[in-house]
């Protein structure tokens, strides 16, 4: 897990659908290679969406997880903790691209993730909701956030007690990144996306739309947008419903959204408060 004018900050995605590359298995030790840079190792820790990875040299290097940018017996893969061959019932594949091992739920730990609203929380627990569980964070509604500074004095967070934010239309000259700059303590982390909402987050094609709309600024904005795509007097909360359920992966969202969340569950996770 960033305008006096308006300008796009979309990022170029000539494919909505990205190439999907097989989920390999890897422990300590696994050989592995990170093509991009060429650097052919050992696997020696997952860190979340990262990597490590040791040469031959001795030096541990940290990746983030890219589909596609490792290789392992000369396959390019999406590399994911656990053994190379485990059986069906003992992995699955969440929706956010990790692997999921069923286990107990870990016991909350004082650390939170902060959102803006219900439809962001929900999402976040559509496509995340096994991660965490796993690490045990409890994502939380930050009801408004025009006082974001009495929010985190009120949360006192500290070294076992993290807190992260995460804000729309987080883009230069924006409201929300005013808000977000009052925001200096090492133990916070403030990230967001571009979009006015949480919708705009979801690719269009998973909503049958070539794009969202443009709806301008004065206008309620959910309303405009189903008035402009042929829904108008459709109940927002009815359409999103429809929207979320045709969300399944990670890959139904646009980047900026998945790099937020995950830096945030990097963040809060950081520093085991056992």
């Amino acid at each position: 897990m960033r305008r006096p004018a308006r300008r796009s900050m979309e990022p170029v995605d000539l494919d909505p659908r990205p190439r999907r590359y097989p989920v390999i298995g890897a422990v300590h030790g696994t050989q592995i290679t990170h093509l991009p840079t060429g650097t052919v190792g050992a696997v020696e820790r997952f860190l979340n969406s990262q990597l490590q990875v040791k040469d031959r040299t001795g030096y541990v290097h940290t990746f983030t997880v890219v589909p596609g940018e490792f290789a392992i017996d000369g396959v390019a893969c999406h590399p994911v903790f656990g053994s190379a061959t485990p059986t069906e019932p003992e992995r699955r594949i969440s929706a956010s691209g990790s692997i999921a091992v069923r286990h107990e739920a870990r016991v909350a730990r004082a650390s939170r993730i902060l959102v803006e609203g219900v439809h962001d929380a929900e999402l976040l627990e559509k496509i995340w909701g096994d991660d965490l569980r796993h690490e045990g964070i409890v994502v939380e509604r930050l009801d408004g956030m025009d006082d974001l500074g009495a929010v985190v004095r009120d949360f006192r967070p500290g070294p076992t007690r993290r807190l992260g934010v995460l804000l729309d239309h987080l883009v230069e000259g924006s409201k929300e990144s005013r808000v977000a700059a009052t925001v200096q303590h090492p133990h916070v982390l403030v990230t967001g996306t571009p979009y006015v909402d949480v919708w705009q987050a979801v690719r269009p094609s998973v909503a049958g739309i070539e794009a969202w709309p443009d709806v301008p600024m004065g206008e309620p904005w959910k309303e405009g947008v189903l008035a402009r795509i042929g829904r108008p007097g459709q109940h927002p909360g009815a359409f999103w419903r429809e929207l979320l359920a045709s969300v399944t992966t990670y890959a139904d969202l646009f980047p900026p959204l998945v790099g937020a969340v995950e830096q945030l569950i990097d963040f809060v996770t950081e520093i085991d408060d056992g």
